[in-house]
């Protein structure tokens, strides 16, 4: 086998363990999702997601049914609407500004202690994706 067909091999292989990977881990990704989403997210989202936490009364701008985002699309989950807005260091403020921009919240917890390629980059990532198929699994 020369270099050009054991590199395609072995990126196959990757691939294929990749998918499988995230198919057995879709589970756990929607549980770690919600720790974060019940940490970060349900003050002012509500705990249900109806957008009717605790601390939405306080605030100027009305707080957002997420559970409705499917309905609202045409019935497809918006996945990478949300995964810039829950970052919100792309620049697409939807909420007006005041959510907080998680992707630096984790990046900067992350810092240092990772070990994983691509450090706390890759962590925050995550974690966002995370939030992402938590709000997904949740939908009317």
């Amino acid at each position: 086998m020369n270099w050009e067909e054991n590199m395609l091999s072995m990126k196959t292989v990757a691939t294929i363990f990749s998918m499988a990977i995230g198919a057995a881990s879709a589970g756990f990704a929607d549980e770690l999702g919600k720790r974060d989403y019940m940490s970060g997210c349900a003050g002012c989202h509500g705990e249900s997601g109806l957008g009717e936490g605790q601390i939405a009364e306080l605030l100027t701008i009305s707080v957002p049914d997420l559970t409705t985002l499917s309905e609202n699309n045409d019935g497809e989950f918006p996945m990478l609407q949300v995964i810039h807005v829950i970052d919100g260091r792309t620049g697409l403020r939807a909420h007006g500004g005041p959510m907080p921009v998680w992707g630096d919240i984790y990046k900067m917890e992350a810092a240092g202690s990772s070990g994983v390629a691509g450090g706390a980059e890759a962590l925050a990532r995550g974690r966002i994706l995370s939030i992402a198929y938590y709000l997904e699994s949740i939908q009317k």
